[in-house]
């Protein structure tokens, strides 16, 4: 493991305590992160950026689709990639959003509109992208929120549940015909440590997805976390040997507008310590970037990436559970019926 990773990865433990909802979970004890050696180790860690991972590449056979390119790691994304000629199709909440961010980028950009807690737009930006006739070689799946509110329920769904996760879930069947047509490619999850330090300690409560009882909004946020885990190695197993490899990543902790909705006392927090760990937005994206685009791991599929390295997390948490992520499958289906392919 290089000084660097370590550094960071003290520091994000150990040095700001009080922001720790932002962090995904901070602590000595928990879940131990180590590199997995077993799969291509890169030059890169946590102060590489996009750009970096991505020097030299000519991406003008590539077509990506980014969900949520309108500010944060998706724009950064959407930026670097168009920067290197890969043709970019990025979605906003709406098509006037969506549009402002491709216009402002070099390169070539197609804007869609998709959002993520409505189902019926989730399957009319998939037929948008069908219409286009230029199918994604490389999904990334970015766009999340984190509302640090009250329990709002979308469709009788927790809302971050349905956003960060069953909206990704329905958008990725409907693609995947389209990537199979593009000669095979890259599924990239971006899901986040809370997923193995926040979730339940029963995992996914597939008897509450409502949130019913006592809500605690941190736990909504890693639960769906570990379902965008959960789903990436659950996709992986189910297309062995299909040419479409589906990795998770973890950005760091990010200078972004996530935690615009936190309470004030955490937003202060993160303001005072934030800048010794956070990233910038141009770090952030380095990982989901360099899983979409680095020839060395071509192939590579149901792997978990933190700071531009694979790694294995151990101790005590869901995100392998094969089990599991077979019943979020099946439960996904049942709760999108009438929307699926």
């Amino acid at each position: 493991m290089s000084t660097d990773f370590r550094r960071r990865r003290f520091l994000q433990w150990g040095g700001v305590a009080a922001a720790a909802p932002l962090l995904g979970g901070c602590g000595e004890e928990g879940p131990q992160v180590s590199i997995d050696e077993s799969l291509p180790v890169g030059p890169y860690g946590p102060q590489s950026t996009a750009e970096e991972v991505t020097a030299g590449m000519d991406l003008q056979d590539l077509t990506v689709l980014v969900t949520g390119c309108t500010s944060g790691l998706g724009y950064e994304t959407l930026r670097v990639l168009a920067l290197r000629g890969a043709h970019v199709l990025g979605t906003g909440r709406t098509l006037e959003k969506a549009r402002v961010a491709c216009d402002s980028v070099d390169g070539r950009t197609t804007a869609l509109a998709l959002e993520l807690s409505d189902l019926q737009s989730v399957v009319d930006c998939a037929a948008a992208v069908a219409a286009l006739e230029v199918p994604p070689n490389v999904v990334i799946c970015n766009a999340g929120i984190n509302t640090f509110r009250e329990l709002e329920l979308v469709d009788g769904v927790e809302r971050m549940f349905a956003v960060n996760f069953l909206g990704h879930f329905v958008l990725v069947e409907h693609l995947l015909p389209l990537v199979r047509a593009a000669g095979g490619g890259r599924l990239v999850h971006v899901g986040s440590r809370s997923g193995y330090t926040q979730a339940p300690p029963a995992g996914i409560d597939f008897d509450n997805l409502r949130g019913e009882g006592v809500y605690d909004a941190q736990q909504a946020y890693g639960r769906s976390k570990l379902a965008n885990a959960l789903f990436s190695f659950e996709l992986a197993r189910r297309l062995q040997g299909s040419g479409i490899t589906s990795n998770v990543v973890h950005p760091g902790l990010v200078k972004t507008n996530i935690a615009r909705t936190a309470p004030g006392w955490l937003r202060t927090a993160f303001d005072l310590f934030g800048g010794v760990v956070a990233k910038s937005p141009a770090q952030g994206a380095a990982t989901q970037v360099y899983v979409a685009t680095s020839p060395a791991l071509a192939g590579v599929s149901g792997a978990y990436f933190e700071d531009c390295n694979p790694v294995r997390v151990s101790g005590e948490h869901h995100m392998y559970d094969q089990q599991m992520a077979a019943r979020l499958w099946a439960e996904a289906e049942a709760m999108a019926q009438g929307y699926l392919a």
